[in-house]
């Protein structure tokens, strides 16, 4: 009987430890969950700060903060709001001093483009469709359409006749091989959701046809067209 109480004392002291073990995780993630959302809200602070400064550099500390959080999964409304002006400094967001727009960054914008294709958002895609179509530097619209690539959204073909008209444009005023290529590679992976493809054909076929390109971008767009073209008939 001594024996059996033993028994019943050990399998509860066993039950309690146990017990506490399990509190005392669930207390430390707790802990560990709160900490880790005041850090982000700290660093969301400080992207959004950095962000809105004057100078080229520290704007650049903030895109390296933001690139740090997507790389770890996270990212927030501040960390989009932040992608979204930076993509436009010097475009839609414009600082002048004496008539002198002073916040001309194409790099800035450059990397905002890039970051902006790891956030899959409508906002994304609205703000990438912007810069395509207003931004002169060949990077930034390069960078822009490999987002909007990626992204994937192309509602009602606007993406697509978005990527056209920066086509024309740019082979007219700056034809460059990668911008052309970054076009080519935009037109592969939204073909499926493109519902006329008439202005997207017409466009690779513009791509194929200019010599101004290097010779396998015209080699891309030349298979480009025979795989369409071969969807179509189908």
């Amino acid at each position: 009987m001594k024996t059996v109480r033993v028994a019943a004392a050990v399998c509860a002291g066993l039950f309690c430890m146990n017990l506490f073990a399990q509190q005392q995780q669930v207390t430390r993630k707790t802990e560990t969950t709160v900490e880790e959302e005041y850090l982000s809200n700290v660093e969301d602070v400080i992207i959004r700060e950095l962000s809105q400064a004057e100078d080229r550099d520290n704007k650049f500390v903030s895109l390296q903060y933001i690139e740090n959080a997507l790389a770890a999964g996270r990212t927030s409304p501040d960390i989009q709001t932040a992608l979204e002006s930076l993509a436009g400094e010097g475009i839609t967001t414009q600082s002048r001093t004496n008539g002198r727009l002073m916040n001309n960054f194409p790099d800035v914008r450059t990397k905002a483009c890039e970051l902006l294709g790891q956030l899959p958002t409508e906002e994304s895609k609205t703000t990438l469709v912007k810069i395509a179509l207003a931004d002169n530097e060949p990077m930034v619209v390069t960078a822009a359409i490999r987002s909007l690539g990626d992204i994937g959204i192309n509602s009602n073909d606007e993406v697509v006749s978005t990527i056209a008209w920066a086509q024309k444009k740019f082979a007219v005023l700056n034809p460059t091989s990668s911008l052309a290529l970054e076009i080519l590679f935009a037109y592969e992976k939204l073909a499926p959701t493109v519902q006329d493809k008439g202005p997207m054909i017409q466009s690779i076929s513009s791509i194929a046809s200019n010599y101004t390109y290097a010779t396998p971008v015209r080699t891309k767009a030349l298979d480009l067209l025979k795989t369409l073209t071969g969807q179509a008939s189908r």
